[in-house]
């Protein structure tokens, strides 16, 4: 016989049952969280997955991840030591834990046909050691009064107002609206339409999964979009900044029947308009085509004053079946109560999968013995996530259960069936099928009993709803949202002056919305913009551009004032964020370039330019300040004392980058004190060159190479620009700024004079004509023998080769010995030629001599 329920018939609890009811927006759950975190331990049932993940994310914040479980069909986070459950109703483990506290959340739900069994058996028996709390509306009270003796009524009103606003087009609903239909092809055609008209609109359904309709609240909340289309899944647990609930109908199909919403149905769906102390308003959309479009004004009032029917009957089923056999179970499961206030629960899904399974004989005839009832009764259990009916439904289920009466399933079948599903390509509808599948095996990974490996699996399952979800939300947002279009509608009127542009980094955007980049200060469209947007748009940017420019050229000439701006001079033009912005030409010299802005810098309001233009030449002047040296050459070439040989080989070294061969310098004209000044100056007179050493390094080089490819000098190649070593490959261009050429080699100019150095101070220690070297030093700068060698030429030292071995002799060779000889260098004026007589210029001839 089947027991009438009572309150203690499975968990008795001295703590008091407090049930806190009232309409929504009332703050119900946020007191439960706030007595479940001041208790030691606690538990919250929750009607909706979703629900319980948030609330499980704010509590993990006050008690941290170590002490709180999640607790759901699919997902189960369940540290060994945690305190705190967040769990859906259907996984409350209220046999297994005692808390000291237990709250029910939306205890209302005991009134549906589906679920309701699951709400009344939690009411009835769901109880913590120190405190127990039944939530949910107002119409739950007699129920309540009824079933739980010496409960207390805690009547919490309503924060903010809520009005009804009457019915309005879709075209005059306004933003921050959410619209309800009941259908998804009806949600489709609306979202679609607001898409065309609005910009588009985040979509809400129960089909989707948990972090589908996450990402798409995120894109209503974030003001992404203004509208938020949704089944009837938005009345429960969703709490969103919404201005405005329209109806698109007032009736649903409620499984059985086609039939108009009760008015607590309506309220709980309008009550999500207005959020904590902000008003609310409701109404219909008008032109919908629906017969049952317009609220009656009883409906009204009781939406605007939180009076509604009370409820007169809650469902039930029997929670404790026996599992004799097929039949027994059955036959309690469909038991009526033995309370007034309790009704037989509707036929089921999972109690209809049962009884159709038990008419199959093949399915039933593997069922025996009380064991296998109660595990074929679990997998009957499983949700109808596909929602594809009793009759699809229940072969699965079969399928399923032909591998778990044996024992469980391997991990290699489930995780090829999870792979199968690992599939992000499709539409919308395909990926939803996907999840729901996905959904089915989830919940079947997170059963202990049924899956080897289980937490492998389950996390595998996990991670591809995660991935087919981000997959359903870009399809989503791609089919029913036009960014561009939003941005256009989010001011009244086509001013585009109205709009708001802001630069953001490198982006230029519209009211949020991108319409092209910035980089230096050149404007460049965005290539994707539609040609329906792209005239206000652009119209919108042109107007706020001059202002972004100037901001943004006072901020560059600050940076260049602080020494902090990221500016780079390359192949003779300015370069910052990646865009020229501005030039050097030929100057009055080849040291002396005119800086020449770019035209962008043209659409920059006067002030800031001209400020700019200062900045960018006196940043000119600092990044040149490695030419110095050539500076002070150029300098002294215009000196009235420095003669005309001295002149000549000072505008000779600024031309050449500092460098020139001695044989053609004339530096051996140079009187004492021309020498003298030449040393002053920072000129080092080698014996094959003369140069200047501070030039011989990467930076003043390659600047001297843009200012001569600007003066229109030849420079043949380029040295290199971030080190300038001792040797280098010879190169096929030839000759290379900065190096001497040695055939197969070249070596640094004052690389070259230290190693001819060292061979004079050899020579001149030895009183023998003759001398050895050691190559030594050469070697470590990467001289080959022969490249040595050829120096020493260069310098006027001749070989002295051994002689060789005489015949039989054994023995290392004799090495190398060396002689001097000094070249012969002009160092009197030369005598002018002879003319003959005969010639025209024999006159003149005389006349100098």
């Amino acid at each position: 016989m089947v027991m009438a329920p009572h309150v203690s018939s499975r968990h008795d609890a001295p703590g008091g049952v407090k049930a806190v009811l009232g309409p929504t927006n009332t703050g119900k759950t946020h007191l439960a969280i706030e007595r479940l975190c001041a208790h030691s331990s606690g538990m919250i049932g929750f009607p909706l997955r979703l629900l319980a993940r948030e609330v499980y994310d704010r509590v993990c914040h006050i008690k941290g991840e170590k002490n709180v479980a999640l607790i759901t069909g699919e997902e189960r986070i369940d540290p060994p030591n945690a305190r705190y459950l967040l769990c859906t109703a259907e996984a409350m483990p209220i046999m297994d834990r005692s808390m000291a506290f237990v709250a029910i959340d939306e205890a209302q739900l005991a009134a549906d046909r589906e679920r309701g069994h699951v709400f009344t058996d939690r009411l009835l028996h769901a109880r913590g050691r120190e405190e127990t709390m039944i939530l949910g509306s107002s119409t739950l009270e007699p129920m309540v009064k009824a079933l739980v003796p010496a409960v207390e009524i805690v009547t919490r009103p309503r924060f903010s107002t809520l009005t009804h606003a009457g019915a309005k087009k879709i075209s005059r609903v306004p933003p921050r609206s959410a619209i309800v239909a009941f259908s998804a092809e009806q949600v489709y055609a609306i979202a679609e339409m607001l898409r065309r008209f609005r910009g588009g609109a985040a979509v809400v359904m129960g089909a989707l999964s948990p972090q589908t309709r996450n990402a798409q609240v995120a894109l209503y909340q974030s003001g992404e979009v203004d509208y938020l289309v949704a089944t009837d899944a938005i009345g429960m647990g969703l709490n969103l900044d919404v201005e405005h609930v329209a109806f698109a109908g007032l009736s649903k199909f409620d499984g059985q029947r086609q039939r108009r919403l009760t008015t607590a149905e309506m309220a709980q769906i309008a009550g999500r308009a207005g959020r904590h102390q902000k008003d609310g308003t409701f109404g219909t959309l008008s032109g919908s085509g629906a017969h049952d479009s317009e609220f009656e004004p009883e409906e009204i009032y009781a939406i605007e004053e939180h009076r509604f029917p009370p409820l007169t009957k809650l469902f039930w089923r029997e929670p404790e079946p026996r599992f004799d056999s097929i039949e027994t179970l059955i036959n309690a499961l469909e038991s009526p109560p033995l309370r007034p206030e309790l009704a037989p629960a509707p036929k089921a899904i999972d109690l209809s999968v049962l009884k159709r399974l038990a008419e199959d004989p093949a399915v039933a005839g593997t069922v025996r013995g009380s064991a296998q009832v109660e595990r074929f009764w679990e997998v009957c259990r499983l949700p109808d996530f596909r929602q594809q009916g009793v009759e699809t439904h229940s072969r699965f289920v079969a399928r399923l259960w032909q591998d778990l009466r044996t024992g469980e399933l391997g991990a290699d079948f489930v995780a090829a069936q999870i792979a199968q599903l690992d599939r992000t390509g499709g539409d919308i509808h395909t990926l939803q099928g996907r999840i729901a599948a996905i959904r089915s095996w989830a919940y079947i990974a997170q059963r202990p009993d049924w899956v080897l490996a289980r937490d492998e699996m389950a996390a595998r399952a996990r991670a591809v709803e995660a991935r087919l979800s981000d997959a359903l939300h870009g399809k989503l947002t791609e089919r029913f949202i036009n960014r561009r279009t939003a941005v256009l509608m989010k001011k009244l009127g086509p001013d585009s002056g109205l709009l708001s542009v802001r630069l953001e980094d490198e982006e230029v955007l519209v009211e949020g919305e991108h319409i092209g980049s910035l980089r230096g200060f050149a404007f460049k469209v965005d290539p994707g913009a539609r040609l329906s947007d792209r005239k206000l748009l652009l119209s919108a940017a042109e107007k706020h551009l001059a202002s972004l420019l100037e901001t943004r050229a006072d901020a560059l000439a600050d940076a260049i004032h602080a020494g902090s701006a990221e500016i780079s001079l390359d192949a003779g033009t300015l370069m910052w964020d990646a865009e020229p912005i501005a030039t050097l030409s030929e100057g009055r010299s080849i040291l002396a370039p005119v800086l020449v802005p770019e035209r962008t810098l043209d659409a920059i309001p006067g002030p800031s330019r001209k400020a700019l233009v200062a900045a960018l030449e006196t940043w000119l002047e600092q990044a040149l300040e490695p030419l110095s040296p050539l500076a002070k050459l150029d300098e002294a070439s215009r000196a009235e004392d420095a003669g005309p040989d001295l002149r000549a080989l000072l505008i000779t070294l600024v031309e050449h980058g500092g460098m020139t061969s001695r044989e053609q310098s004339g530096v051996d004209r140079l009187d004492k004190q021309r020498r003298t000044m030449l040393a002053r100056l920072g000129v080092r007179v080698g014996t094959l060159d003369v140069f200047v050493p501070a030039m011989l390094r990467p930076r003043p080089m390659d600047l001297w190479r843009q200012l001569a490819r600007i003066a229109g000098k030849k420079t043949a190649s380029s040295a290199p620009e971030t080190d300038m070593p001792p040797a280098l490959p010879a190169t096929q261009h030839g000759h290379v700024p900065g190096y001497r050429n040695l055939g197969k080699q070249l070596v640094r100019l004052d690389m070259a004079e230290k190693l001819l150095r060292e061979a004079h101070e050899a020579r001149g220690t030895g009183k023998a004509r003759d001398f050895k070297l050691d190559p030594a030093r050469a070697v470590s700068m990467g001289l080959t023998t022969s490249s040595y060698s050829r120096l020493l030429r260069l310098g006027g030292f001749q070989p002295i080769m051994p002689r060789p071995l005489a015949e039989g002799a054994h023995g290392p060779p004799a090495p190398v010995r060396w002689r001097w000889r000094p070249p012969r260098r002009q160092t009197q004026q030369e005598r002018p030629a002879a003319v003959r007589k005969d010639s025209a210029f024999a006159a003149l001839a005389d006349m100098v001599r």
